[in-house]
C-alpha cells in the first residue's frame, strides 16, 4: 500500500506533464504502429523486477493481452485513423495466432482501420494474420507463399536394426502413435487419419481467413494456396495482397491515399461501418504521422493510478511446457509440479482470488506430476470456480490436468485429446554383442532385471506390461469421464489416443466452448457472479512449498507412470527432468504442421 501511495503521489505531481504527453501521443488521422517480430504469446509475462547488469536485457514477447489493451484505447480515441502492423516474423502456435487475429478483427469492428506491412514477404502464418487487415503491403522482391501445411515422419526401424537396438513398444489406443517411429517403416493408417484431420482443420482455417479477409470465395482462396508461391507483383495481380512498397514509401502511401482501397468507393462500401469505413474516410486526409504502440500505451498508462487497497483478482495459473516433477535446470520451459502445486494451493488459500483460469500449453509429460497437479486442481475446484483455457497444445497429460476444471475453452486449432497410453523400451543386447561387450547377471527374484536394457522381455513379462497399461488406460478414462460428467462408455470411443483439433474436440464434448483467453475470462466471470465484470486477471506464481489445507478428502489414486516419445529422438528436456519416471505425452510430430 505504501508503494502504491508513493507511486500515485508521483503520478499526481507529474499529471500536467503526463496529460501533455498523452495529448501528443496519437497522431490525428495517423496510425499507431505495432511491431510484430518474433514470439507471440497469449499472456504478458510478469516483469523482471531485478535484472543483473551483466546479462543482456531480452525483449519481452508480444502478447495478445497487450494487443487487446491497445485495441481498447484505440477504439475510444478518435484521433488515430487506425493501426499499422509491421510484421517481419511471427513465431507462435495456431491457437495464439487465432486469438491475435480475433483481437485485430475486434479493432476493425470498433471502427479503426488496419494496414499490414510485411517487408520480408508472407508465409502461411503471416498471411493468415494479415488477412485481418483492410490492406496488405509487402516489400519489393519478396515471396508470398501460402503453401498449406505438411507433416513428415521419420521412421528408424531399419536404422535401429542395423546398429543392433531392438525397440519394444506397448500402446493402448489405436491412435496412440508415439512409438511407431521405432517399429515401422511408414505411417500407420490410424496416424495418417488423425494427422490428415488436423491438416484439414488448419487448411480450412487458412482458406476461410483468406476468403473473408480478401473478399473472395473459398474456391479462389484454395486456388491461391495450390498455385503458390508468388512474387510480390504477381501476388498483387491476383489480389492476394494490395501493394508493394519500401518502408520509407509506406507512410506517404497512407497519407496521400495511394494505398489501394483507401480512396476506392467500392472497397469502402464493401467494408461498411463495422470494418472501419469511418477510419477509411479519415485516412484520406491523414497527415501520415506514425507513432509506436509502446509510446502510445506508455503515455496512456502514465495517466492511470494504482489501486490503494487490495482488490479481488482472477488468478491465472500457467501450465506451460512439458510437465515434470521437478525442474532440474533453471531457464527451461517446463511445467514443474513443485511450482504448479504451490501456485494452485496459493490460489486456493488466498481470499482475494475469486476464481482461477488454468492456462495450458503443454503436450503432457510425467504422469506422476500430471496426477498430482490434477489432484490440486480438483481440490481448488471444490471451493472456487476453475476454467481451463487451452492454448496451442493441451494433449495427453495436458488434457489430464484440464479435466478437473468446471469448463474447458479451446481455440478451433488447439491440439488436444490424446487420451491413451504408450510405453517403450530398448533392448541393447545385439548392439553390445557387436561391440564385444558381454553381460552376466546375478539376481534374486525372477524379474529383478525386468528393466535391464541388455535383453528383450519374455512373454510373461510382456503380459505384465500389457496388464499395467490396461490399468493405466482405465484410470485415464475414469479421470476424463469424471471431469466431463459422462460415463466411461461414452469417453472410451473418443479416447484411443486420438488427437483432435479444438473444433473437433468441442463437437465430441471433450471441450465446452471455442475461444481464447478472453472467452475463458468471460465464462469465469459469469461463474463468479454479476459483480465480477471489473475483476482483472493476474498470474499466480508461487515458487516456495505451500502445505496443503487441512481436512482435505483422501486423494484420488495415483496414476502409474507412462512412457511417451516425442519424435524420433524424444524430448531431451523431458527425459532429463523426468529421469526415473514415466510420462504422459503425445507425439509432437502431429503438431508440427508447417
Amino acid at each position: 500500500m505504501i508503494a502504491a501511495l508513493l507511486v500515485n503521489l508521483l503520478r499526481l505531481l507529474l499529471l500536467p506533464v503526463s496529460a501533455l504527453r498523452w495529448a501528443f501521443a496519437a497522431p490525428r488521422g495517423g496510425y499507431v504502429v505495432l511491431e510484430i517480430d518474433g514470439p507471440v504469446v497469449d499472456l504478458q509475462p510478469p516483469r523482471v523486477r531485478l535484472a543483473l547488469w551483466w546479462r543482456p536485457k531480452r525483449r519481452a514477447p508480444l502478447s495478445v493481452e497487450r494487443v487487446r489493451e491497445l485495441g481498447k484505447h484505440l477504439m475510444r480515441d478518435p484521433r488515430p485513423a487506425g493501426l499499422l502492423l509491421r510484421m517481419r516474423s511471427v513465431h507462435a502456435g495456431p491457437a495464439v495466432i487465432a486469438s491475435l487475429r480475433d483481437a485485430l478483427l475486434e479493432i476493425r469492428a470498433g471502427g479503426k482501420d488496419i494496414v499490414a506491412y510485411l517487408p520480408m514477404g508472407a508465409d502461411n502464418t503471416m498471411l493468415l494474420l494479415a488477412s485481418a487487415a483492410r490492406a496488405i503491403v509487402v516489400g519489393p522482391e519478396t515471396l508470398v507463399s501460402p503453401l498449406g501445411f505438411a507433416v513428415e515422419g521419420r521412421y528408424v526401424r531399419r536404422a535401429l536394426e542395423q546398429v543392433g537396438v531392438e525397440p519394444e513398444v506397448f500402446a493402448k489406443g489405436m491412435y496412440k502413435n508415439a512409438g511407431e517411429v521405432l517399429v515401422r517403416d511408414a505411417m500407420s493408417d490410424a496416424q495418417r487419419e488423425q494427422v490428415g484431420a488436423l491438416l484439414d482443420a488448419r487448411l480450412g482455417d487458412l482458406v476461410a481467413s483468406l476468403a473473408q479477409g480478401r473478399r473472395v470465395d473459398r474456391e479462389t482462396a484454395a486456388r491461391w494456396i495450390d498455385e503458390a508461391p508468388y512474387g510480390a507483383e504477381q501476388a498483387v495481380a491476383r489480389g492476394i495482397i494490395d501493394a508493394v512498397a519500401y518502408e520509407d514509401e509506406l507512410e506517404h502511401m497512407l497519407a496521400t491515399g495511394l494505398l489501394p482501397g483507401t480512396i476506392a468507393p467500392r472497397r469502402a462500401e464493401a467494408d461498411g461501418g463495422s470494418a472501419g469505413g469511418g477510419a477509411l474516410a479519415s485516412a484520406r486526409h491523414a497527415r501520415g504521422r506514425l507513432v509506436s504502440a509502446d509510446r502510445y500505451l506508455g503515455a496512456r498508462r502514465a495517466l492511470s493510478l494504482r489501486p490503494m487497497w487490495p482488490r479481488p483478482i482472477i488468478g491465472v495459473v500457467e501450465v506451460h511446457g512439458a510437465i515434470v516433477s521437478r525442474a532440474r535446470f533453471r531457464g527451461a520451459s517446463l511445467a514443474s509440479e513443485e511450482r504448479l502445486v504451490a501456485s494452485l494451493r496459493a490460489a486456493r488459500q488466498n481470499p482475494r482470488i475469486r476464481g482461477v483460469i488454468l492456462h495450458i500449453d503443454s503436450p503432457g509429460g510425467s504422469a506422476l506430476a500430471s496426477d498430482r497437479i490434477h489432484h490440486e486442481v480438483t481440490r481448488l475446484a471444490e471451493v472456487k470456480p476453475v476454467v481451463a483455457c487451452m492454448s496451442n497444445v493441451a494433449a495427453s497429460g495436458g488434457y489430464y490436468v484440464a479435466a478437473a476444471a468446471h469448463a474447458i475453452v479451446a481455440q478451433p486449432q488447439t491440439i488436444t485429446g490424446s487420451i491413451g497410453v504408450v510405453s517403450a523400451r530398448f533392448a541393447l543386447g545385439p548392439l553390445l554383442e557387436r561391440l564385444g561387450v558381454s553381460t552376466d547377471v546375478v539376481k534374486r527374484g525372477a524379474r529383478a532385471d525386468l528393466f535391464s536394457p541388455s535383453r528383450r522381455l519374455d512373454e510373461g513379462e510382456r503380459a505384465v506390461m500389457e496388464r499395467e497399461l490396461d490399468a493405466i488406460y482405465a484410470t485415464f478414462l475414469r479421470v476424463v469421464a469424471r471431469g466431463r460428467r459422462r460415463p466411461v462408455e461414452e469417453i472410451e470411443p473418443l479416447a484411443q489416443g486420438r488427437v483432435y483439433s479444438g473444433a473437433d474436440a468441442q463437437a465430441r464434448g471433450l471441450v465446452d466452448m471455442l475461444g481464447g483467453f478472453e472467452r475463458a475470462l468471460h465464462e469465469l466471470r459469469q461463474m463468479i457472479g454479476p459483480k465480477a465484470a471489473a475483476i482483472e486477471p493476474a498470474i499466480v506464481r508461487a515458487s516456495r512449498y505451500i502445505p496443503p489445507p487441512p481436512l482435505l478428502p483422501a486423494p484420488v489414486p495415483t496414476l502409474l507412470e507412462l512412457v511417451g516419445l516425442r519424435g524420433i529422438a524424444g524430448d531431451v528436456a523431458l527425459a532429463i527432468h523426468c529421469e526415473g519416471e514415466r510420462v504422459l505425452a503425445y507425439c509432437a510430430e502431429a503438431a508440427d504442421l508447417d
